[in-house]
């Protein structure tokens, strides 16, 4: 089956097609998901809604990138859109503990999933500050370093996925470079 009779059966809602596009991109989907949230419950429920959106929107999907190149994207999207809702209700809980409305911040370790396979590192402890460092960056320098770096996209396929020039990427990486060695210089400095 080509790929474009492929996207025919997707679109026509078969099942038979599913089933496929699960078996090919669940596990690259949540180590995606991963790299962005390393939380294995979170990631996990962004992958189940990067299948839903594919469901619901395969009928829009035009053919102008690659199919893989396409989840990527929505892939992308959930993860930028869930941590911008979590970091949203981290600042309301600080609001509210500061107001004194008895709301508890919780402070539950939130990485339970540190054994993502673009990630080799000496212990739990250094991966949570690595990601710590990652979730700090601006929302683009994040996602195309995350891509790059933790996922192993190549920088054409990030430049697919996000819609962006390869200068505009290759500036990207750079500056997000500078700022976690910034971020992590410091950390390890106090860390002595």
């Amino acid at each position: 089956m080509t790929d474009n009779e492929f996207i025919e059966e997707l679109k026509s809602k078969s099942r038979a097609s599913y089933s496929k596009l699960l078996d090919d991109f669940q596990h690259k989907v949540f180590a995606t998901c991963l790299s962005f949230v390393p939380n294995k419950e979170d990631a996990e429920d962004i992958a189940q809604d990067v299948f839903v959106e594919v469901f619901n929107s395969i009928s829009k999907f035009k053919g102008q990138s690659k199919l893989s190149t396409w989840i990527y994207k929505i892939t992308t999207n959930k993860c930028l859109e869930f941590i911008r809702k979590r970091n949203t209700k981290k600042r309301f809980a600080f609001l509210q503990s500061l107001t004194g409305d008895g709301f508890e911040i919780d402070k539950t370790n939130y990485f339970t999933e540190m054994n993502h396979p673009g990630i080799i590192l000496e212990n739990k402890e250094k991966s949570e500050t690595l990601f710590l460092a990652i979730n700090g960056l601006p929302e683009a320098q994040r996602l195309v370093f995350t891509l790059h770096k933790v996922d192993g996209k190549s920088y054409q396929e990030v430049c697919e996925i996000t819609e962006k020039s390869m200068s505009s990427v290759e500036s990207l990486m750079f500056r997000a470079k500078k700022n976690l060695q910034c971020t992590l210089e410091h950390f390890y400095k106090n860390d002595q």
